[in-house]
């Protein structure tokens, strides 16, 4: 997200406190609470805006219209050696995705691999924050959701039947940063376009377009077309796939099943995700692995360049960037969110930030 000057800044550990505080208002356990807020800050260090503290009047919102469940019984359906399928209960996607992504590691641990399915979840954020969760036993993470509203048609169409339908990957590395894909199946995540909008800043050309096939660049005008696929027909088709392995295979929604959860805060969503672990142990030697993988970054970042590229990056790099200099800076944020935040504080009697 573009930053400007005016953008005030502070430290994750007090918007850690400020959110944990405002979900403990409206009802979460505290030790739920903390950690939602963790997973939520967190991506707004690795510059995922919108999908962290953006999101918390949203889910205030949801939570006191009785959307989701806050004491929820997140369990196992039913599970073979290497696979389970997880039943969220209606609770808080984050919750919900941090117990699947335990369950997978646990069955990766034990039989090399674990893919867990999810359905009755929420929204939990940026896919790469589940992907990267295996990576704390040097496994590979893949991460899979259904979005939680419709912003694409099927390919030639205009009836929303799609969302943008994420996968992400994280491969660890020996000394490098690890390789971190988190990707939409549109050209653009609807975050972002919301983000534009709270901005009061245009989208680019090529984000959206109406039902005339015309380019769509003021955000507040987003309702009147929709986001178009990465790569065409083939961005359509990995979003189809996506929703069938993240959706119809658990019992979750897909299609006009979805329910846009940023018009309808009463009505359960039943996301579907799916995460898998892999255990690199079962193929090859731990460290030998991660230092094929240093040398495949070094490879790739000193190859010859195009006239006119100061730098060639890899996934996941831009975004440890920015955890960096947000680790060490503090977490940027607009005038506009700044006042929403505090307008949330006053209506839930907690305190705000001080200006």
């Amino acid at each position: 997200m573009t930053q400007t000057p005016t953008d005030r800044r502070f430290q994750s550990s007090d918007l850690e406190v400020f959110v944990a505080r405002a979900l403990t208002a409206v009802g979460l356990p505290t030790a739920d609470a903390e950690q939602v807020a963790r997973l939520m800050i967190l991506a707004d260090l690795r510059g995922s805006d919108g999908h962290g503290i953006f999101r918390l009047p949203q889910y205030v919102r949801r939570i006191r219209a009785g959307g989701m469940n806050l004491r929820p019984n997140i369990h196992v359906v039913q599970e073979t050696e290497a696979m389970a399928l997880v039943d969220g209960d209606n609770g808080m996607g984050h919750l919900v995705m941090r117990f699947a992504a335990q369950v997978a590691m646990d069955k990766a641990g034990r039989a090399g691999v674990g893919w867990v399915g999810l359905r009755r979840s929420n929204h939990a954020g940026p896919a790469a924050l589940y992907a990267m969760m295996p990576l704390e036993r040097d496994m590979i993470g893949i991460y899979i959701a259904v979005g939680s509203a419709n912003h694409m048609p099927p390919w030639g169409g205009i009836e929303l039947l799609l969302s943008t339908n994420p996968i992400a990957f994280a491969i660890p590395a020996f000394q490098e940063p690890p390789i971190v894909l988190d990707i939409a199946t549109s050209v653009a995540a609807y975050g972002k376009v919301k983000t534009k909008a709270q901005r009061g800043e245009l989208m680019p050309e090529g984000w959206m377009i109406d039902a005339f096939g015309k380019p769509l660049t003021d955000p507040q005008r987003a309702e009147e077309g929709f986001l178009l696929p990465i790569g065409g027909y083939k961005g359509y088709g990995l979003a189809l796939v996506f929703g069938l392995l993240a959706g119809t295979l658990n019992g979750a929604a897909f299609g006009r099943d979805v329910i846009d959860f940023n018009k309808d805060d009463k009505t359960p969503t039943n996301t579907g995700q799916v995460i898998v672990a892999l255990d690199i142990s079962r193929l090859s030697p731990v460290e030998a692995f991660k230092r094929n993988i240093d040398e495949v970054i070094r490879e790739m970042r000193n190859s010859k360049r195009m006239s006119g590229v100061e730098r060639i990056r890899l996934p996941g790099e831009q975004s440890h960037s920015t955890w960096l200099e947000r680790s060490a800076k503090g977490i940027p944020m607009n005038e506009t969110l700044f006042k929403d935040l505090q307008r949330l504080a006053s209506d839930l009697s907690i305190e705000g930030f001080a200006t």
